[in-house]
C-alpha cells in the first residue's frame, strides 16, 4: 500500500527543526498541520487568504502552485514579507510536497 504520509520539516519561530508528518488524504492545509503539532499559528482567518497569520517562509525548491490573487493581496499587507514567503493556508497537502522545508514568520509586534 502507498505511504498516505507526507514529511514536513518546520523551523518555529525560536528557530527549532521540528519534522512533522501529513496525511495526503485528508484534504488539509499546511496551516491545518501546523496548528495539529500546537505550532502557533493563528489562522484567524480559518485558511481563506484574509489574514496573514499563518504566513511562513519556504525553504526547499518545490514546485509550489502558484499563489492566487488573495494570496498575493494578503502578502502585500502582511509583515516581514519575502520573495518565499506563501500564506501555509494556501498550500493543500499532496504528495509532491514530501520533504518540504518551512520556517514560521515572525509575528508583528
Amino acid at each position: 500500500m502507498e505511504e498516505a504520509n507526507i514529511h514536513i520539516t518546520v523551523k518555529d519561530r525560536e528557530g527549532k527543526e521540528q519534522k512533522l508528518e501529513a496525511p495526503t488524504d485528508m484534504n488539509l492545509n499546511l496551516m491545518e498541520v501546523f496548528k495539529s503539532y500546537d505550532l502557533p499559528v493563528e489562522g484567524t482567518c480559518g485558511g481563506m487568504a484574509l489574514c496573514a497569520s499563518c504566513h511562513c517562509y519556504v525553504h526547499s525548491s518545490h514546485e509550489l502552485p502558484q499563489a492566487s490573487d488573495d494570496e498575493e493581496d494578503m502578502l502585500d499587507q502582511a509583515f516581514y514579507v519575502e520573495d518565499n514567503s506563501r500564506l501555509s493556508c494556501q498550500l493543500k497537502i499532496q504528495k509532491s510536497l514530501d520533504g518540504l522545508k518551512v520556517e514560521l514568520a515572525p509575528v508583528s509586534e
